[in-house]
């Protein structure tokens, strides 16, 4: 059997590392392959680097931003490669992958990572458009419960719907976090991890940062990745008493190494499928605190394996920041948990061998 992903990629993060980790997981008998849309600034992703050692990797050349003749490009890519299932993530995916699968006759399976709550008018067009192709799917596969739920808007038919709980490549977090060592400085290291986007909301954890800061400096933030609100959330940072204690790291080939030497992991996102960087953060044995919303509380049990605090509500966030980095034994207890709960319920291994059993069903 031969599965192709298709991505339209734009950099390296949650959707990348799970369609690696879900590659991965396949058994010998499946052969993955990948196709990403060669567009302007993609032309080097670290996904197709590090794809290579698990299958072939095609390009789909773009004259731009979207670009219909993709279509006949990637349909003709099925043929010539024997693909028997195309699996696509993210809108502009699977408005092409959906249309290339119906003219080359094979099943399309989507899986919805998460849903963009943007402001800018053209941006929720487009993602609605997105998700109206999932209705011609053959298989739409969220990866959350609450998506699952956000799906059934679409008018999507109950035959076509299957749930997969996420999962996570846990071997590469838990070989990083046995490589941890004592802390050589007392400062404390507050760290997010993912796209710097409208639903990351990555302005709140700027803000309670700052706050806190102001009574206490044993304390710095680190934030991982990148995005379109990056250069904004910059300049921003500028204005801030605490922009000396501020770190954006972008983009890093290490994070799971700077993951592991956090000393609180945060998260203040107004929409989420099940975080991937969440799921790393927990199976790293680092502390959490979030804001309680759908997707973050199928990882994490409030006062049991991390805290949430109401949306919105920044004096509780503060709060709990506060309580993590200052009752060690607390924090360590919580993280443990979470570790524990992970490793039980969102392992690739079982997630791949579920969508084995999904492609089987269709060819």
């Amino acid at each position: 059997m031969k599965i192709l992903q298709f991505i339209c990629s734009t950099g390296f993060y949650g959707a990348e590392r799970w369609v690696l980790a879900l590659s991965k997981h396949l058994p010998d008998n499946v052969t993955s392959e990948l196709a990403v849309t060669l567009e302007p600034g993609t032309e080097e992703l670290e996904l197709v680097k590090q794809f290579a050692p698990i299958g072939n990797t095609h390009y789909i050349p773009m004259k731009g931003r979207f670009d219909f003749s993709a279509v006949t490009k990637l349909a003709e890519l099925i043929k010539q490669q024997g693909i028997d299932v195309i699996h696509t993530h993210g809108y502009k995916s699977d408005i092409l992958g959906v249309l290339a699968a119906r003219k080359a006759g094979i099943p399309c399976v989507v899986t919805p990572h998460g849903f963009e709550n943007a402001a800018d008018f053209k941006l929720r067009l487009f993602i609605w458009l997105g998700c109206q192709s999932m209705r011609f799917a053959d298989k739409v596969v969220p990866l959350s419960k609450q998506l699952m739920v956000d799906v059934q808007k679409f008018n999507i038919k109950q035959d076509r719907l299957a749930y997969i709980q996420n999962g996570v490549d846990l071997s590469e977090v838990e070989e990083v976090r046995l490589t941890k060592a004592p802390k050589s400085s007392n400062v404390k290291t507050i760290g997010f991890v993912g796209q710097m986007i409208s639903r990351k909301n990555m302005k709140a954890i700027l803000d309670c940062f700052d706050t806190l800061y102001k009574k206490r400096q044993d304390i710095e933030l680190v934030l991982l990745g990148d995005g379109e609100d990056r250069p904004e959330l910059e300049r921003y940072t500028a204005t801030l008493n605490s922009k000396d204690a501020v770190k954006f790291l972008g983009f890093r080939n290490d994070r799971l190494q700077l993951l592991r030497d956090f000393d609180l992991f945060v998260m203040t996102s107004t929409l989420e499928g099940i975080p991937r960087c969440l799921m790393e953060a927990c199976a790293m044995e680092i502390p959490v605190s979030a804001y309680d919303i759908a997707g973050i509380d199928q990882l994490i049990t409030h006062n049991k394996s991390g805290l949430l605090a109401p949306l919105h509500d920044s004096q509780q966030l503060q709060q709990d920041w506060e309580k993590l980095l200052d009752d060690v034994d607390y924090a360590k207890a919580l993280a443990a948990n979470a570790k524990t709960f992970v490793e039980e319920n969102f392992s690739a291994k079982r997630m791949a061998d579920e969508y084995l059993h999904l492609f089987k069903q269709l060819v």
